[in-house]
């Protein structure tokens, strides 16, 4: 399309362009994107620089500006082709008319928009529905529930830029007393079973006389825990939050050790250790490379078994592998793979978010292969799902299965 003006005519102050782009920048933000001053001034610079002649090449432009991690490419997205989504962009945008908001995304995107973004579009929207909720509550509040028990039960999925931001800050309080464990090292203790021989005949060396029996015990230690978290394109939605819960958990108590797993296994425990969850993220953003991309389960769990496993897996490990279970391999080698896990850890508990459905059922290749080698298979979807895991992993460490399964026994089945 020709261009009459040039991006540089159009950025001057007198023009919208640039409150535009403060806009947008404003939107972004509120939709949960860190986006600062300093962020619009680079957008400004790099529109400036770019001209606006070519669809494509603005978005790339504005998209190298604001996105800074692979979780945030949804919700620029979307935001970008509800800001500008009038058909005749161009025109408009030479012409300097900021377009009407007020519209649908268009049907080729094939997606729905974000509660998240909907809310920094209209943010007027949400207080006119909390008007009229507060309405309704005062009118009739028989068999209501507090905000609390709302947010334990709502699905992360569709939880707004608020509810997610209450939801994070309960995830910070969670924590996680595992019981401990015997070590084979022993500690001294007067009502011990076992006799310290070696305890015995030094005090007797001290003392002389009377030899006073020592006795011992093993030592107790909570166990090593090892999460095995997917970032695939399936988990996407659910992987931010997930970080969260590992962040917490890594920084309330000792041997914690967390991978993640799209197409490649990378270790991202020493960057979880950062007391700032912010820059904790940050870290990981920049070590991780395949976000929201493929899923080699089989693959991810074999590289972990060849150069971790040993290491880490020792005094009866607890093992907590997050996926959904879709593999792009279809389970090849995975089965192979799960076992070998299974044997090296005491218990290995899968927690899958399609289990929020009531008619879930595991008929995938991958699920069929996994199934028989985990000890709990659980959901994890929501807040409540997160305590009662907690609550099952504070509960007595049995190994291999012993207790009952947190689904019914014919998902269960792997034929």
């Amino acid at each position: 399309m020709p261009v009459t003006a040039s991006a540089s005519d159009q950025a001057e102050p007198g023009g919208s362009l640039v409150a535009n782009l403060m806009h947008f920048g404003r939107t972004l933000r509120a939709a949960g994107l860190p986006v600062g001053p300093g962020k619009v001034i680079d957008a400004v610079e790099a529109v400036r620089t770019v001209g606006v002649s070519d669809r494509r090449d603005f978005y790339w432009t504005l998209h190298a500006v604001f996105v800074n991690r692979p979780d945030q490419r949804l919700i620029f997205d979307q935001a970008f082709h509800v800001f500008w989504r009038n058909p005749d962009l161009l025109k408009k945008m030479l012409a300097l008319v900021l377009p009407e908001m007020r519209v649908d995304l268009p049907a080729d995107r094939g997606a729905e928009m974000s509660r998240r973004l909907a809310e920094a579009l209209h943010p007027n929207h949400g207080e006119n529905e909390a008007e009229r909720e507060e309405v309704e509550t005062e009118i009739d509040a028989v068999m209501t529930f507090s905000d609390r028990e709302q947010l334990r039960g709502m699905d992360f999925e569709k939880m707004s830029v608020e509810e997610l931001a209450r939801a994070k800050a309960a995830i910070a309080r969670l924590r996680l007393p595992v019981e401990d464990v015997p070590t084979r090292r022993f500690a001294p203790d007067r009502h011990g079973a076992r006799a310290d021989l070696r305890a015995t005949l030094r005090a007797a060396l001290r003392s002389g006389g009377l030899i006073e029996l020592k006795r011992k015990s093993r030592r107790r230690r909570p166990p090593p825990l090892v999460v095995l978290c997917d970032i695939s394109g399936s988990m996407s939605r659910y992987s931010r939050i997930f970080l969260h819960f590992m962040h917490t958990v890594t920084n309330d108590r000792d041997r914690v050790y967390t991978f993640v797993f799209g197409t490649r296994l990378t270790n991202i425990t020493r960057y979880l250790r950062f007391r700032d969850v912010d820059v904790a993220l940050d870290r990981v953003g920049d070590a991780v490379v395949d976000w929201s991309g493929g899923t080699r389960i089989g693959h991810a769990i074999g590289e972990f078994n060849r150069l971790w496993s040993r290491r880490l897996l020792g005094q009866g490990a607890i093992v907590l592998l997050i996926t959904d279970g879709l593999d792009r391999d279809a389970g090849i080698g995975l089965a192979r793979e799960m076992d070998r896990l299974h044997r090296s850890c005491r218990r290995l508990v899968w927690l899958n978010p399609l289990l929020r459905y009531a008619g879930f059922e595991p008929k995938s290749l991958g699920m069929r292969a996994m199934m028989p080698y985990v000890d709990e298979f659980r959901p994890v979807h929501n807040l409540a799902s997160l305590e009662a895991l907690i609550e099952v992993l504070s509960g007595p460490t049995q190994r291999r299965g012993l207790a009952a399964p947190a689904v019914p026994a014919d998902r269960r089945q792997a034929s």
